[in-house]
């Protein structure tokens, strides 16, 4: 009988824990689904914004195959669409499927850009949220590989900046610490990259160069307007004002804040030794085909080069008023007669990405959703070669 009884009890122990399991299971599995839930609502939310919708225009984009009622549940997270709503929401936001569940955490600092106050909010929201985008397949990729991109700023210590020989001086330790001397900086963003500073592309409003932010309070990022122009000239020297933003502390705001970091950007590309080296100490007169010469070797434009002159004392304030007005009358105030041939681009994404393709530590489908493009679209690019 007390076999019989100890039997009977050690049954319903089990009893007891395989529910307690499953109750355990059961609690999980909700949990996943409403983080599954919240992370695609915020993602949706992401991607409309960056796409410049309202929840109406998307629905009308997508030919109202969802309503605006639909879209707005989907956002709320009440509740996940089926593969085929996602697939379509996919196609009409420009981002792969894998977008609406990456989890990479990213949060942008203030973004600093001259304008600000004045631009739409739509237009903010759209810098915003292309700015993250990109950023979470970065950091995903950096994180898969287990890449320390931590960023020390080589001018933290340096005093507040006030004046165009502070400016020159935090140009010329920066070139020091990494390393540069006073010769042509062949690629500026990668350079930025090789030290750990995030270089984005955006087409954005067209009164805008360039911002600055930092991602996760510690990722510095610099982003250029490509709706500005192509020229890799342009870019370096934007590029570069932006860097001065990122790095140094100033006490001026505004129009005199802009213009040190224009000096900055100045003293990056042509060093105080090397513009003298080229041009002399002192000059009275300057043609164009020895500033096209500078400006092909050095890659900064030949009106970069008269402000540099100008700052260097190589050359006057009247002399500079001069030239200026000479180039206007050329029409070459855009388009300069001279052009810069050099290529501004990085391959650190790619370079990391086929690293963990061949390693296998991701997947070809994974490869695709970090480059957010379909399957088909990264076989065809790159089928061949993987």
């Amino acid at each position: 009988m007390d076999e019989l009884l100890n039997n009977g009890l050690q049954k319903c122990q089990l009893l007891i824990n395989l529910s307690t399991k499953k109750c355990y299971i059961y609690i999980i599995n909700i949990e996943i689904r409403m983080e599954i839930k919240e992370v695609f609502a915020e993602r949706l939310k992401s991607a409309r914004l960056m796409n410049g919708y309202s929840l109406q225009k998307l629905a009308d984009a997508m030919g109202n195959r969802l309503t605006r009622q639909a879209l707005h549940r989907y956002e709320k997270g009440e509740v996940i669409p089926d593969a085929e709503k996602i697939n379509a929401l996919s196609k009409a936001l420009n981002v792969s499927a894998d977008y609406f569940f990456r989890t990479t955490k990213v949060e942008l600092s203030d973004i600093e850009y001259r304008k600000l106050n004045k631009m739409p909010q739509k237009e903010v929201a759209v810098i915003h949220e292309k700015t993250r985008e990109y950023l979470s397949r970065f950091l995903e990729l950096e994180e898969i590989l287990g890449v320390d991109g931590k960023f020390n700023n080589p001018l933290a210590a340096t005093p507040v900046t006030s004046s165009y020989t502070e400016v020159n001086k935090a140009a010329t330790l920066l070139r020091e610490k990494w390393g540069l001397g006073k010769v042509s900086i062949c690629n500026v963003v990668e350079l930025l990259e090789d030290k750990n500073i995030k270089v984005l592309k955006l087409a954005i409003d067209e009164n805008i160069d360039g911002l600055q932010t930092y991602v996760n309070g510690s990722i510095p990022v610099i982003a250029y307007n490509t709706k500005k122009g192509a020229k890799s000239d342009r870019i370096r020297f934007t590029l570069l004002h932006e860097l001065a933003h990122l790095l140094l502390k100033f006490d001026k705001t505004g129009k005199q804040k802009e213009i040190l970091c224009h000096q900055f950007a100045g003293a990056m590309l042509l060093p105080d030794e090397t513009i003298k080296a080229e041009l002399g100490s002192h000059r009275n007169k300057l043609s164009i085909l020895e500033l096209g010469n500078i400006k092909q070797q050095y890659g900064i434009s030949i009106q970069a080069i008269i402000m540099r002159a100008n700052d260097c004392g190589i050359i006057n304030d009247h002399y500079t008023k001069q030239f200026f007005f000479f180039l206007k009358q050329m029409n070459w105030k855009i388009d300069e007669p001279i052009e810069y041939e050099g290529i501004e681009e990085s391959s650190r994404f790619e370079q990391l990405l086929f690293r963990a393709l061949v390693e296998g530590q991701i997947s070809i489908s994974k490869a695709a959703a970090l480059c957010n493009q379909s399957l088909a679209e990264f076989k065809k690019m790159y089928g061949p070669l993987i």
